[in-house]
């Protein structure tokens, strides 16, 4: 029997709205108030959205749980198999001691903990996030963080914030072609306009990394190679969003930025080296490299590797190895299967949708083409070139690693639950119509819905899925260009990225803060709601006032 969504099932779209947030503010008062662990926050937050769907919104309960038990498999597959196979990955360059090799080449271009957050977090997360994305850049950055002796909160934190640049265009573009594919409106002339938004924060990535680690006067310190950082990131994310595809701005972006910083510091130290106070033994000045060249290519091999696997592993119609991947899932029948219980037994309404439409519940069980296969692949790679380590060594450290991550797993798995379950009840359509109800003032509140749609799905993606159709309509009923509406969903969403449980559940899992998600909440919290502000006023103001930079 089908059902159709009610989306003001209270006859007040703000009475509804408020309701229907009710899971959101359980996770924000037990991440943020009572500093609960992630899990026990995800089981409240899920068991309430269930609820509040079946008694306020109408669902029939084989429909909710069938929507949350579909959420949360797919929070296990493709999103935890992410997790897992990057920290596994990490745990056996630590525990072959390759990764002391690492950390002596990075300290001994730079022992300055500011400087390696730069390359780490912003650069090369950067890197990853435009080939793989979905929680892998943090994965991988943070553990690197960690390793080299970082205070694992700020690792989290940092990494936390510096993913915010790229995600708009991470995957190879995913989230903008998804955007025009809900909208009908051009993927690339989508691309231009959040090349046209983004890079106002970028350019400011860098310093806001550096003053949150160290103060506004250890920044001044390194204020030259935050601005090679800034400048060569924005000013590259800008062109190529603007002048290339939607595909390729993170990877050029960071490309540039990995070897404009790296030249610059040949030429340039900074006075003085900075460590965190608590680090334990204290900074005793320049490191000087203690491996030949050889050695410190091998060590770095597996994230060599690993970001080539994960390039070739993406949605890349220039090469498409991606798709011969997923040709042989079809002739294995490794594809897609209709979730039972729920597939088309849901309608979406007017006016989320032009009318009454069955809403498809898909699971992928493409384990070829799946990102954390691609990773998997370079780990097992890694082996032949780690030395005195073997097959053996690696499958006990992969076992060990899933019983390190047993709880982000149960956590991750949760929140994707709870994501299902509110975009399929209705409830994530009722609070984006509240968004609607502002009239002209609806461009500045046009991020601010992106960026729920993030914190709700931890996907920029699926935030533009959800969303795009309704910025778009909203937009169009007020008089405002609707390309702008639909990409300041997802220039807004990056900015929810930081915040999104699941994002918080693999930064704690990575840095080894399980139990902890708390504490990264509100680490994260005030940064993120002041770059959606920043990001909501800018929109507002390229709706009226700044029409003329729209292409």
């Amino acid at each position: 029997m089908k059902w159709t969504q009610i989306y003001d099932p209270l006859q007040s779209i703000g009475l509804s709205a408020l309701i229907a947030a009710i899971p959101l503010f359980i996770l924000l008062y037990m991440l943020g108030v009572r500093r609960s662990k992630g899990h026990h926050a995800a089981l409240l937050g899920v068991g309430s959205a269930v609820i509040l769907a079946i008694a306020v919104w109408g669902m029939p309960a084989g429909l909710a749980i069938s929507a949350t038990l579909n959420g949360m498999l797919v929070g296990i597959f493709p999103i935890v198999w992410i997790v897992v196979t990057a920290i596994w990955v990490y745990n056996m360059t630590v525990e072959s001691g390759e990764f002391e090799i690492i950390k002596n080449s990075l300290a001994s271009l730079t022992d300055d903990r500011r400087l390696q957050a730069l390359f780490i977090a912003f650069a090369f997360g950067s890197f990853i996030e435009g080939t793989a994305g979905f929680g892998t850049p943090v994965a991988i950055t943070a553990a690197m963080l960690v390793g080299l002796g970082f205070n694992p909160v700020y690792a989290a934190g940092i990494c936390l914030i510096a993913n915010t640049a790229p995600v708009a265009f991470g995957a190879i573009g995913i989230p903008i072609v998804v955007a025009g594919q809900v909208t009908g409106i051009d993927a690339m002339h989508i691309s231009k306009i959040v090349g046209r938004q983004l890079p106002f924060l970028s350019i400011i990535v860098p310093l806001w990394l550096v003053v949150t680690m160290a103060g506004w006067k250890r920044a001044m310190e390194v204020l030259p190679a935050v601005l090679v950082a800034g400048v060569c990131f924005a000013v590259t994310q800008f062109f190529t969003a603007n002048y290339v595809n939607p595909f390729l701005p993170d990877i050029t972006s960071a490309f540039v930025t990995i070897i404009g910083l790296g030249a610059f510091l040949k030429v340039w130290k900074p006075d003085n080296v900075w460590h965190f106070p608590d680090e334990k033994p204290a900074a005793t000045g320049k490191v000087q490299l203690k491996y030949s060249a050889g050695e410190v290519i091998r060590a770095w091999g597996p994230y060599i590797i690993l970001a080539v696997a994960v390039f070739l592993w993406a949605d890349n119609k220039f090469l498409g190895f991606k798709n011969v991947l997923v040709g042989w899932e079809k002739a294995l029948g490794l594809t897609s299967v209709a979730w039972p219980g729920l597939d088309g037994l849901v309608q979406r309404a007017v006016p989320v949708v032009p009318k009454v439409a069955p809403y498809a519940a898909k699971y992928g069980i493409n384990f070829l083409s799946a990102a954390g296969t691609a990773i998997l692949l370079s780990g097992i790679l890694s082996i032949f070139i780690i030395p005195n380590y073997g097959f053996g060594r690696a499958i006990n450290a992969f076992f060990r690693t899933i019983k390190q991550l047993i709880y982000p797993i149960i956590t991750i798995a949760m929140i994707l639950g709870l994501a299902y379950i509110m975009n399929y009840s209705g409830m994530s359509s009722t609070l984006g119509l509240a968004f609607t109800a502002t009239g002209k003032a609806f461009p500045f509140f046009a991020p601010i819905l992106g960026w729920l749609g993030v914190f709700l799905t931890g996907s920029d993606t699926s935030s533009n899925a959800l969303f795009g159709s309704m910025q778009k309509t909203a937009a169009e009923q007020i008089g405002v260009d609707p390309s702008l509406t639909v990409a300041a969903n997802s220039s807004g969403g990056v900015c929810g990225k930081m915040i999104s449980p699941q994002s918080i559940s693999v930064a704690t899992a990575a840095t080894g803060l399980v139990g902890e998600e708390g504490t990264i909440f509100r680490f994260t919290l005030m940064h993120s709601i002041a770059m959606v502000l920043f990001m909501g006023v800018l929109t507002y103001l390229q709706a009226y006032a700044l029409r003329f930079m729209l292409p």
